[in-house]
């Protein structure tokens, strides 16, 4: 079985299709799709969606790019709705959350302020994160040391290698997806290939980072499988191999996982 471990299902881009987009990635072997928040506006979204398809999770949070418009009472709702969560098995932890240093006219304080409050309430919750890592790989990791948050994704990690080793001796699972596809990224395809096996998760990102063969397209669970045979590829095992191993993984980053059913 595969996971994508971090797919926005929800988007706008999927209205025409969601189901139809949900029921070709399990009919590809894609078992569980993770579907995190971004915002107070898609709470209830991400966790109606995660109850309509087969294999639909969610994870609640306040994405960074979400910060510019977000407020003290946006992270009083996330706690009521991380309470009213914790007995519902397809709940798996809190995420989108994090930093990003690539888009310009981000407020850093502002983001900070609600990485580190969102860090506080998955230590108050022992819940793991799914952490945005664009060009703020240090910082996130400086975050979740001081929060003492151990579980967890860095979705899309594009570091280096003593980054790469940081996040796993945190105990956080690195995402790789579409960008791995790009004989271009060649230092994602290094780190796909030498970091331990039991470090790496597969992921889309959907409806961005399409891979290569759909350059410029819309992105879809459906990849999940094709994204990871270019994985094994690369470190020159078989895709069984990779598909066994990153769920596996996937269950250590996200323990609530194994909660979910159907």
């Amino acid at each position: 079985m595969w996971i994508d471990t971090h797919c926005h299902l929800d988007a706008g881009e999927f209205d025409g299709d969601r189901e139809t987009v949900a029921l070709a990635a399990q009919a590809c072997g894609v078992g569980r799709i993770v579907i995190p928040a971004v915002g107070r506006g898609n709470f209830s979204t991400v966790r109606a969606l995660a109850h309509r398809i087969a294999g639909g999770v969610y994870a609640l949070g306040i994405h960074p790019l979400f910060t510019r418009d977000a407020g003290e009472a946006d992270l009083e709702a996330l706690r009521r709705e991380i309470e009213a969560s914790l007995d519902d098995p397809r709940f798996v932890g809190i995420g989108e959350i994090g930093l990003d240093y690539f888009v310009p006219d981000l407020d850093d304080t502002r983001q900070r302020h609600f990485y580190d409050a969102q860090l506080a309430l998955a230590r108050e919750f022992d819940l793991p994160v799914i952490c945005h890592v664009r060009k703020s790989q240090d910082l996130v990791l400086k975050g979740l040391r001081r929060y003492g948050v151990k579980r967890g994704i860095a979705h899309a990690f594009n570091g280096s290698f003593q980054q790469a080793q940081a996040f796993i001796d945190q105990g956080v699972r690195l995402g790789f997806g579409g960008n791995v596809t790009f004989e271009r990224s060649r230092q994602i395809r290094r780190l796909a290939a030498e970091l331990p096996l039991a470090a790496l998760v597969v992921e889309t990102d959907a409806p961005d980072i399409p891979p290569a063969w759909l350059y410029k397209q819309r992105n879809a669970p459906d990849q999940v499988p094709r994204i990871g045979a270019v994985i094994a590829e690369l470190r020159g095992i078989g895709i069984d191999e990779l598909a066994v191993g990153t769920m596996a993984n996937a269950h250590a980053a996200l323990p609530r996982l194994a909660l979910a059913c159907g």
